[in-house]
């Protein structure tokens, strides 16, 4: 399976009876959808094109050690997963209902090669140069920390690593912006201060030897090399 089907098929092969938020990033379910192209002006090929930027930094055949931070739900990354049986897989996240779902997920798809564990990414409990991959989907714009969460996912990448994800970028969309300041932010869903294309670029520059960043409307997709 490439990984574009495993992509297009995530909500399908995660059991298709997940909740609102599982809906709304496979762009699965007509609430989920009309999510995406009222607030993020997505409509489903910009949605699958953020994704597989935001994974491209994972080989199809990669067996090292890879950090996910946060995990979410999974409902993304365990189709992804499956089809890494050699990795050593470790998925951090600060809710555990969160990350209950994650593992309910992977317990589902026969995933053994993964551990699951409660934490911060702004203190991560892991030595110096650890992970051969970093990833993370969707959560620096809700860090409070991001100058931490930066630094530790930058501290325990191996050198040679790729760091890689995506997240909420200001000024790629404006209607996206405007929802972010008057919705999403007050609700307590996205902490600013937010990059912008330009500051993500430089902040990423500045610190990997190697830095790309796609945008996709609202979304800021990156991949890293250290």
């Amino acid at each position: 399976m490439t990984r574009r089907e495993q992509i297009k098929n995530a909500y399908k092969l995660t059991g298709g009876h997940a909740g609102f938020y599982d809906g709304m990033m496979t762009y699965s379910t007509l609430p989920g959808k009309a999510i995406c192209r009222i607030v993020w002006n997505m409509d489903g090929e910009k949605n699958l094109r953020y994704l597989e930027k935001a994974l491209s930094g994972i080989p199809e055949d990669f067996s090292g050690k890879l950090l996910e931070v946060p995990v979410g739900t999974g409902v993304l990354i365990m189709p992804v997963y499956r089809e890494l049986p050699d990795a050593n897989i470790t998925c951090l996240d600060y809710s555990e209902n969160m990350m209950a779902s994650a593992q309910e997920k992977a317990k589902a798809l026969g995933i053994r090669n993964i551990n699951f564990l409660q934490g911060d990414v702004g203190a991560l409990p892991f030595e110096d140069e650890s992970f051969d991959i970093v990833l993370s989907l969707n959560g620096f714009h809700a860090f409070p920390d991001k100058e931490a969460a930066y630094r530790e996912t930058f501290r325990v990448l191996k050198p040679g690593g790729t760091f890689c994800g995506c997240f909420y970028v200001r000024g790629g969309c404006k209607r996206t912006d405007w929802f972010i300041r008057h919705l999403y932010q007050p609700k307590g869903f996205f902490t600013p201060p937010y990059e912008t294309e330009q500051s993500l670029r430089r902040r990423l520059s500045g610190l990997y030897k190697e830095a790309e960043v796609t945008m996709v409307q609202g979304i800021g997709c990156f991949r890293c090399r250290k």
